[in-house]
């Protein structure tokens, strides 16, 4: 199978210290190396930095200047457009699980006693 760009960005989101980056960016908005290295105490600053230079490689996030220190910020529209495609060949999974547990939440009482009484009867037969 040839790596495609969907490949690339899986490896990088491989690494926990690349998504736990990302998920501060989403969570505060723009931050620095420094501030992003405050929530990473066993990182040194220029570890944090090579983090944050496969996430601007893969287009995950973007860095601007501000003085001598470097912004970044998460690029959401990158990884919408990588994974979209690729979650849309399962969607079917996990929209019938969606809709059994609408269905659950509607109907739920009723299937539910049915259910608890099947099991009651099953524990008493044996």
């Amino acid at each position: 199978m040839v790596p495609n760009s969907t490949d690339a960005l899986f490896r990088t989101l491989a690494d926990s210290t690349r998504r736990q980056i990302l998920d501060l960016l989403a969570e505060s908005g723009p931050l620095s190396v420094g501030e992003l290295a405050a929530d990473f105490p066993d990182l040194v600053q220029s570890g944090i930095s090579k983090h944050l230079m496969s996430l601007r490689a893969a287009g995950l996030v973007s860095a601007t200047r501000q003085g001598r220190r470097q912004i970044y910020q998460l690029e959401p529209d990158k990884l919408v457009a990588e994974l979209t495609p690729w979650l849309a060949k399962y969607e079917q999974y996990w929209s019938a699980a969606l809709e059994r547990l609408r269905d659950l939440a509607q109907n739920g009482d009723a299937k539910h006693e049915l259910t608890s009484r099947k099991i009651v009867r099953r524990r008493r037969a044996k």
